[in-house]
C-alpha cells in the first residue's frame, strides 16, 4: 500500500510545503499552515473559460450590451449594478445569522415567477428551507430545491435542470472528489469555485455562491476565491438590530462602493427606500453636539447624524474614542482644529459615534465631526436644518468633494434648508428652498455654524 503523503498549506494564499513552518512562504503570514492530505488528483480537470484558444484582435470581438436580470429586490440590483448579468457569478459573505440565505431564498422566489432556478443546499435539509419559506410567507412553489455537497452531482444537476439562476449555499461545504482534502480546505474551495465559474460561463447560468466568513469579517477560504468571481457582496449589520446593509466590493458589471438597505421583520428582509431616516436621530429640538453630514455610498447619498461628546477629562490622557470614523483621522482633525481655528481640546475627553451603525470611510465627513465637536465643547447647538460636509486639509483649507450637487439635492428633498459646504463645491444650479454658505478655511466654517 502506497504511503500517503502529506503538505502543510496555507488557509490564506493556498501556498503549500512539505513540512510545517510558523510563518507562510508564499505570504508572509504567521500560523496558517495546516497539515492535510497532499493532492495527487491529475490535471485533466482543468479547462480554459473561453471556448476556443484563438487569438483574435479587441475589435473584431462583438460587445453586445446584455440585458440583465432583475431580481425582483430593487435594493440589491442597485448593488449589483442593475442587475444580475447572465454568466455571471456572485460571492456574498457576512456574519452568522445576518440573513444571508433569506435574502437569497426571497430573491429565488421572485425570480421563479419568469424563470427556471435552483437553490442548491449544503447546510440545510429540504424541510428546513421549506419551514422557512412557509414562515415567511413566500411562493415557493416555482422554486427547484436540491440538498447535495458533492460537486459533480451538483454539476449534474445544473445540466438537467438548466436554471438561469442558481444559489450554492454553501461554496465552503461543497467537495470535489477529485481531491482528498475535506471540504471548506483551501483547495476545496479553489477548486469548486473554479468549476462552478466554468459552468456559469460556459452555459450562460447566474450562480449565487454563499461564503463563510472567519472572525475578521473576511471571507473564509483562499483569497483567490474572491478574484475568480465577478462581484463580491459583503452583507452587514448587527445581530441585535433589524437593519442590514448589503455594500458591493468588488463588481465587474457596474459600480463598487454600492449600497443596498434591508430592515429584518418576521416576514422576512424588507428593502428601506428611503436610509437616510434611520441614520438621522428625532430630536424635538436642535441638541448640542449633533450634526448632518451629507455622504456619499456609491451613486447613493447619505444622509447621517454625526454625534460629539466632549468632556472634561480626569485622567493624564484624555481619551479619543470614534466610533463609524476612523480614530487616526480625529486625532488628525483635533490637531487642525486647535492650529488654525484656535479652539483646543488637548484637556478634553472626546467621542465620536455615527449614529445607525454606518462606517464612514471618505474624508468628506471631516467638516461635520469638527463642528460637531465645536458644538459640544461650547454646549451650543448647530442651526436648525443644517447639513455639512467638506474635506479639511492640515493647512486648514476646505476642500471639494466629489458629487457636491447630489449630496444637496438629497439634503433639499429630505427638507434640510442650510448648508455648509467647500466654495469647490458651489452649486451648478440653485437648488430651491436650500440656503448655501461656501466657506475655503476652517475657522470661516466654525463662524457660519456658530
Amino acid at each position: 500500500m502506497a504511503k500517503i503523503r502529506s503538505s502543510f498549506v496555507c488557509q490564506l494564499c493556498g501556498a503549500a510545503s512539505s513540512k510545517w513552518q510558523g510563518q507562510c512562504p508564499g505570504c508572509g503570514e504567521w500560523n496558517t499552515l495546516q497539515e492535510g492530505v497532499a493532492e495527487t488528483a491529475a490535471s485533466t480537470r482543468f479547462q480554459s473559460l473561453a471556448a476556443d484558444g484563438a487569438i483574435r484582435q479587441l475589435s473584431d470581438v462583438e460587445a453586445a450590451e446584455i440585458p440583465r436580470i432583475a431580481t425582483g429586490m430593487a435594493e440589491l440590483d442597485r448593488v449589483l449594478g442593475g442587475g444580475l448579468v447572465p454568466g455571471g457569478v456572485v460571492l456574498i459573505g457576512g456574519d452568522p445569522g445576518i440573513g444571508k440565505s433569506t435574502l437569497l431564498l426571497q430573491a429565488m422566489t421572485l425570480l421563479a415567477a419568469e424563470r427556471p432556478v435552483l437553490y442548491v443546499s449544503g447546510e440545510e435539509s429540504p424541510q428546513q428551507i421549506a419551514l422557512r419559506a412557509k414562515r415567511l410567507g413566500l411562493p415557493a412553489g416555482k422554486v427547484a430545491l436540491y440538498a447535495e455537497i458533492g460537486l459533480d452531482k451538483i454539476l449534474l444537476a445544473l445540466e438537467k435542470v438548466g436554471p438561469q439562476v442558481a444559489v450554492i449555499d454553501s461554496i465552503q461545504t461543497v467537495y470535489s472528489e477529485a481531491l482528498t482534502s475535506a471540504p471548506g480546505s483551501v483547495a476545496q474551495v479553489r477548486e469548486c469555485a473554479a468549476q462552478l465559474t466554468r459552468y456559469a460561463k460556459r452555459t450562460g447560468t447566474t450562480i449565487f455562491l454563499v461564503g463563510h466568513v472567519t472572525k475578521d469579517g473576511a471571507i473564509a477560504g483562499p483569497r483567490v476565491l474572491e478574484h475568480i468571481v465577478d462581484a463580491v457582496l459583503y452583507f452587514e449589520g448587527d445581530t441585535h438590530s433589524s437593519f442590514r446593509l448589503i455594500r458591493a466590493i468588488k463588481n465587474r458589471f457596474g459600480a463598487v462602493n454600492e449600497l443596498g438597505v434591508f430592515a429584518m421583520t418576521d416576514k422576512g428582509l424588507r428593502e428601506v427606500s428611503n436610509p437616510s431616516a434611520l441614520f438621522l436621530s428625532q430630536h424635538k429640538e436642535p441638541v448640542p453636539g449633533s450634526c448632518v453630514l451629507v455622504t456619499q455610498e456609491g451613486t447613493r447619498p447619505l444622509l447621517v447624524e454625526i454625534q460629539a461628546l466632549v468632556d472634561d477629562s480626569h485622567s493624564p490622557q484624555p481619551k479619543r474614542l470614534a466610533v463609524g470614523v476612523e480614530q487616526n483621522r480625529l486625532a488628525l482633525l483635533l490637531a487642525v482644529l486647535h492650529r488654525h481655528a484656535g479652539i483646543a481640546a488637548f484637556d478634553q475627553d472626546v467621542f465620536i459615534n455615527a449614529v445607525g451603525g454606518v462606517r464612514i470611510a471618505e474624508p468628506a465627513a471631516d467638516l461635520a465631526v469638527l463642528l460637531a465637536i465645536v458644538s459640544s465643547l461650547k454646549n451650543r447647538p448647530l442651526p436648525e436644518k443644517l447639513v455639512v460636509f467638506g474635506e479639511v486639509g492640515l493647512a486648514g483649507e476646505v476642500r471639494p468633494v466629489q458629487r457636491g450637487q447630489e449630496r444637496l439635492r438629497e439634503a433639499a428633498k429630505l427638507g434640510f434648508t442650510h448648508a455648509i459646504v467647500p466654495k469647490g463645491n458651489r452649486p451648478r444650479q440653485s437648488i430651491e428652498g436650500m440656503t448655501v454658505t461656501l466657506v475655503e478655511r476652517l475657522e470661516e466654517a466654525v463662524n457660519a455654524a456658530m
